[in-house]
């Protein structure tokens, strides 16, 4: 089989699919259909909006399926009369077994981490917010319990300081698509070993890191943290959902800070500026320097610019 004849159906939403679904079409990959999320009222007027992956198979003359519900039997229907060799998933739903057990190459997940690392909704947000100084994408064949198939490759990514889980997304947008098309040719060349994950697990337990769903409550900043950690979760959710805080009783987020590590005498959340160019936090071990904010129902802006329209009253 070649990589013309191997016919492809491609499940995805968001732009951090689009990277995968355009590396496949330029590979020469046949995409069989796409299927993403159906079109959703935004916006004042309410009015439809395509998701990203939809707009890239519009405007490439690509079957696309939007299923309400993924055990509609309408949807199965259309998915076996496809009769594609192999299903891949990139950010997109859960799958019910009866669409991932379809394909006879089966149906293969690009996921943001190093697996077993990470498994879950944010891998991207949570190494950053935990510190790592590296990352990755894997490629893996879904089975019934979410992230736990077995992988098929995997390409590391560092994070610098300097990183956001922003940039790091953008980063791994394209590791990942070159990931996948390297995969899919391993996979039509039989050329892969695949790697059961709880054998991995079972030499090396400490790489079993969860990635859970980010709430509220992970995006509210405790000052009684140490700067690195504070700072950590700052990156980690830049720039969205953005890490909160509250000033004058009023909720805003923070997308950017310095740390200051030093010894002080100042309360954890104590503020201090000039209100005119710096505001501070104290924490734990020192100061968090914010350079980037954004009060509730304004714009974001830099600290100076937001200090010039608004008076901060220090205890």
């Amino acid at each position: 089989m070649n990589t013309a004849d191997t016919g492809i159906v491609f499940m995805g939403t968001p732009a951090f699919a689009v990277a995968s679904l355009d590396a496949l079409v330029k590979a020469g990959f046949t995409i069989s259909a796409v299927v993403t999320a159906p079109d959703k009222p935004a916006g004042r007027g309410l009015q439809l909006q395509q998701s990203a992956v939809k707009k890239y198979a519009v405007e490439n003359n690509l079957p696309v399926l939007q299923p309400v519900k993924l055990k509609d039997p309408a949807f199965i229907s259309a998915l076996e009369a496809l009769n594609a060799n192999v299903f891949v998933v990139v950010a997109f739903r859960m799958l019910p077994e009866i669409v991932w057990n379809m394909p006879p190459m089966g149906t293969i997940n690009v996921h943001g981490s190093l697996l077993p690392s990470y498994r879950g909704a944010a891998p991207i947000n949570w190494a950053v917010i935990n510190g790592e100084k590296e990352t990755g994408v894997t490629t893996f064949k879904l089975k019934a319990a979410i992230d736990t198939g077995n992988i098929l490759l995997q390409d590391k990514l560092p994070i610098g300081e300097a990183d956001t889980a922003g940039t790091i997304h953008d980063k791994m947008m394209v590791l990942g698509a070159n990931l996948l098309v390297t995969t899919l040719h391993g996979i039509i060349n039989n050329t892969l070993a695949e790697k059961d994950q709880e054998d991995i697990i079972s030499n090396e337990p400490n790489l079993l890191k969860h990635a859970p769903k980010i709430f509220t409550e992970t995006c509210t900043i405790n000052w009684n943290n140490t700067a690195e950690s504070i700072f950590n979760l700052i990156r980690g959710l830049s720039p969205f959902p953005g890490a909160l805080t509250k000033l004058d009783d009023k909720i805003f987020k923070i997308f950017a800070a310095q740390k200051e590590i030093c010894s002080h005498h100042n309360p954890a959340g104590s503020v201090l500026t000039d209100n005119k160019t710096y505001l501070k936090f104290a924490c734990a071990d020192g100061y968090l320097h914010i350079t980037d904010l954004q009060l509730e129902g304004k714009k974001r802006m830099q600290v100076a610019d937001f200090l010039r329209g608004y008076t901060i009253k220090c205890a």
